[in-house]
């Protein structure tokens, strides 16, 4: 049978080792206080990011508008083939439905509701 030596719980094996004071005349231990140095860096980033939301909003509510405006012109009447860079007129007819033309507002008396270009995505991109 062998018998160890019974040591008290405050004696460390190799207390130079040790990365704190090991007895009662070791310096107290203080822990730094980094709260300054944490609180400016926080609003910073959360300012980025809040930056970058409101960035993404307005990109996807000019998204939302784009294709809006897109879908009223292509389900609007038209009987020929667009243009790639030509201007054209969105107005509602006599029956209250819409339809496309090249005729300018200001040449007839219609209700006019937007002009737009059509671009080499298939867009309609409003003027």
């Amino acid at each position: 049978m062998i018998i160890e030596d019974k040591k008290p719980d405050n004696v460390a094996d190799n207390p130079a080792l040790l990365p704190y004071g090991s007895n009662v005349g070791a310096p107290a231990i203080v822990v730094n206080d980094i709260q300054f140095w944490k609180s400016p860096r926080i609003i910073h980033v959360n300012q980025q990011f809040e930056d970058k939301f409101e960035e993404l909003k307005k990109e996807y509510e000019k998204l939302i508008e784009e294709y809006r405006w897109n879908d009223l012109v292509y389900k609007a009447k038209f009987s020929f083939e667009p243009v790639i860079g030509k201007i054209y007129h969105l107005y509602y007819g006599t029956d209250g439905n819409i339809f496309l033309s090249l005729i300018e507002p200001n040449e007839w008396n219609r209700e006019h509701i937007g002009s737009f270009k059509y671009n080499h995505d298939n867009k309609w991109i409003k003027l």
